[in-house]
C-alpha cells in the first residue's frame, strides 16, 4: 500500500511495481495534481527516471537550461555561472531539466495507470493504520479497510504516516514563497534564452525560469518576514504582500518589474522538520517529504523523493519475502544522503539571505572568482544518489 499520489508516490509505486510486486495507492484528493508551476530535476533524479523509462518524455515537455546564472537582487550583477552545457551532461551524465510540476505529475501517473501490477485509487484519505503482525491494515474516513502486507507513507510534509514512527512537528524558518507561471508572451522583459536566474540579497531571493517548452516562465519570490512569530506560525498574519513589496523594494529594476507578474494569491511558508535517524515502524516506512521534507533551495525535494523510489524498489527486490529487511536496507542507504541534503539546503538558505557585512562580502567574493565549469560543489549531490553511476 502506497499513502499519497503525488510525484513520490507514484513514483515509489513504479519502482516497487517493477520489483514485481503489486501496489495499491490511495490519494485522499478527487483527482491527481500538484500545487505549484516549476520543478527542477537534476541528474540524480533524472538518472532514476531513465531506469523507469521515463526520461524522454520528461526531457519532450522539458527545458534544459545551458546556465544558471547567481544574481545580485540589488546590484543586479552577475555573482557566478553555472554551466549546464556539454561539460556538465558529459560529467554527470544528464543535463539538467526544468519543467512544469503538472507535466511530471501526468507523465507518472499514465505509466502507473498502464502498470498491470499498480491500482490507483482517489479520495480515499488515511485515518488510521494498523499493525497486525504479518500485515498492516489501512482505515480510510469514508470507513473502507485494507489489508496489506506493508505500508509506504508518502502523504507529503504533514504526514500521517509519520506520526507512527515520530512525534515531531513541521518548523517554521520565517520566511515565505510567492510563486506561480505566466505565458512567456505576456513577461515584460527580454526572455532570450533558456537560462535560470537565481536572484539572492539580504533576507531574499528571487528564481525564474522558462517551462513548458518555453511556453511559460516561472518566477518564485522568497522573503524573511518581519513579522513572523512562532506563537501565529499558522495564521495568515505574516507574510503578507505588503511584506513582499518591502522586501524587494531596493532591488534592482529587472526585480521591480518581475515583482508585478508575481502570483499573489496564495503564500507559502517555508517549513521542514528535523532529519530522522529511523523511518520504519514494523511493515510501514516513510519517503519523499513524509520522510525528509527539506527546504527548497537546493532545489531537492522532488528529487530526493524519486531517488528514495529507486533506493527503496532497489531493497524490495534484493530482499524479496522480507519487508523488514527490504525497509532497513532502504533507510540504511536512503537516511544518510537525505540528512545531508536537508541539512545543506538549511546552510544554503543561511549562505544566501545573509544581512551582515562580512559573509555576504566573502561569499560574492569566492563566488565571482569561480569558473562556470567548476562542479566541485555540485558532483556530491548530482554525481551521487542511490545506485547511481556517472559517466564523466
Amino acid at each position: 500500500m502506497v499513502i499519497g499520489g503525488g510525484i513520490g508516490g507514484l513514483t515509489a509505486s513504479l519502482a516497487a511495481a517493477s520489483a514485481g510486486y503489486e501496489v495499491h495507492l490511495i490519494e485522499q484528493n478527487p483527482d491527481f495534481v500538484e500545487i505549484g508551476a516549476g520543478i527542477q530535476l537534476a541528474p540524480n533524479a533524472a538518472r532514476v527516471l531513465d531506469r523507469l523509462g521515463l526520461f524522454d518524455a520528461v526531457e519532450a515537455v522539458s527545458v534544459k537550461p545551458q546556465n544558471l546564472f547567481l544574481m545580485h537582487t540589488e546590484s543586479g550583477k552577475v555573482l557566478t555561472r553555472l554551466a549546464f552545457g556539454k561539460a556538465f551532461r558529459r560529467r554527470y551524465g544528464y543535463p539538467y531539466v526544468v519543467l512544469h510540476r503538472g507535466d511530471l505529475l501526468g507523465i507518472l501517473l499514465d505509466a502507473c495507470k498502464q502498470h498491470p501490477g499498480i491500482t490507483l485509487e482517489t479520495n480515499k484519505k488515511m485515518v488510521e493504520i494498523s499493525d497486525l503482525g504479518n500485515s498492516m491494515r489501512v482505515a480510510c474516513e469514508d470507513g473502507t479497510e485494507y489489508d496489506c502486507d506493508a505500508v509506504v507513507g508518502v502523504d507529503g510534509l504533514w504526514s500521517r504516516a509519520r506520526s507512527y514512527v515520530s512525534s515531531d512537528e513541521p518548523i517554521y524558518h520565517g520566511y515565505v514563497a510567492f510563486r506561480g507561471a505566466i505565458p512567456t508572451s505576456d513577461v515584460p522583459f527580454s526572455v532570450e534564452s533558456d537560462d535560470e536566474f537565481i536572484w539572492i540579497g539580504p533576507g531574499k531571493h528571487f528564481v525564474q525560469y522558462p517551462i513548458r517548452r518555453g511556453e511559460l516562465y516561472n518566477q518564485v519570490a522568497v522573503f524573511a518576514s518581519p513579522g513572523f512569530r512562532p506563537e501565529i506560525a499558522e495564521s495568515l498574519e505574516w507574510g503578507t504582500q505588503i511584506e513582499l513589496e518591502a522586501a524587494f523594494s531596493k532591488s534592482c529594476e529587472t526585480l521591480q518589474v518581475a515583482l508585478t507578474m508575481i502570483h499573489r494569491d496564495r503564500r507559502w511558508p517555508m517549513l521542514d522538520r528535523v532529519p530522522l535517524t529511523n523511518w520504519r515502524k514494523s511493515r510501514l516506512t516513510l519517503l519523499g517529504d513524509a520522510a525528509h521534507p527539506m527546504l527548497q533551495y537546493l532545489a531537492q525535494g522532488a528529487c530526493q523523493a524519486i531517488e528514495d523510489a529507486d533506493c527503496l524498489g532497489r531493497m524490495m527486490r534484493e530482499h524479496r519475502g522480507d519487508i523488514v529487511k527490504a525497509f532497513d536496507a532502504y533507510q540504511e542507504e536512503s537516511i544518510p544522503r537525505t540528512t545531508r541534503v536537508q541539512l545543506a539546503a538549511r546552510w544554503w538558505g543561511r549562505f544566501w539571505h545573509d544581512d551582515g557585512d562580512i559573509v555576504p562580502a566573502l561569499r560574492d567574493r569566492i563566488l565571482t572568482t569561480r569558473a562556470p565549469d567548476d562542479y566541485s560543489d555540485t558532483d556530491w549531490l548530482y554525481m551521487s544518489g542511490s545506485g547511481s553511476s556517472s559517466s564523466s
